[in-house]
């Protein structure tokens, strides 16, 4: 059985996941596309930018973020003034989430979207499509799967996220202790192993689901495009 906290801290793990994910999609697809379909002085710079928390270690990304977004931040300042607050709070945990999790996603998406058959969109563009109309009739549809294997794969990387959200948000109760640092602080706990497992299995299991689904997704397309040919 889970205790209330361990409950609070799976719901909270799972909500900021999902919200890092669904957020950073539509980001990710329009960087995704730009990427694979067009030449541009800097690109690769854009490509390195994209791809730099890979690389960094995510301590450094999070007090990136808590210098930028805390509230003596200048992004920070400014956005309290919308009433919008991310130092500390879970929507914090949610925006380095997604970050960590935002060069998987692009990767996944661009390859999808550099395997789309450039003809068919020269052809939809022969018949009159507007470049939008062409994105979303003829690329996206068939970039799909990719699509949802880069949400995936963000929810996974947000759902097992560490040292940038810790620096960031630090670990609140109910507010911002997501699975992971729960985790490393039961380590440090006498006696903390079986809510230790209890967390980890919840994790694993969480974390299986979600590819499950995303390779059932995946193959139904396959199959629904199959019968359509």
């Amino acid at each position: 059985m889970f205790s209330p906290d361990e409950l609070t801290t799976i719901a909270l793990s799972v909500r900021v996941a999902g919200v890092a994910a669904l957020a950073s999609l539509p980001l990710a697809v329009a960087v995704g596309w730009l990427l694979a379909r067009k030449r541009f002085p800097g690109k690769a710079l854009l490509d390195a930018l994209v791809h730099l928390p890979l690389v960094l270690p995510p301590v450094v990304v999070g007090y990136a973020l808590l210098v930028t977004f805390g509230n003596q931040g200048s992004v920070g300042r400014l956005l309290d003034q919308f009433g919008l607050e991310f130092a500390f709070r879970w929507t914090g945990a949610a925006l380095a989430a997604a970050i960590m999790g935002f060069p998987l996603m692009v990767r996944t998406i661009r390859l999808s979207i550099e395997n789309v058959d450039r003809r068919l969109e020269q052809a939809a563009a022969t018949l009159g499509a507007s470049p939008w109309r062409r994105f979303f009739t003829v690329t996206l549809p068939l970039a799909w799967p990719g699509l949802v294997a880069g949400a995936v794969l963000g929810f996974a990387k947000a759902l097992g996220e560490f040292g940038a959200t810790i620096t960031f948000v630090s670990a609140i109760p109910g507010e911002t202790r997501t699975l992971s640092s729960a985790i490393y602080g039961l380590m440090q706990v006498p006696g903390g192993e079986a809510s230790i497992w209890r967390l980890a299995a919840v994790s694993v299991a969480i974390s299986l689901a979600a590819l499950l689904a995303s390779e059932w997704l995946v193959r139904r397309q396959r199959g629904a495009d199959g019968e359509d040919s």
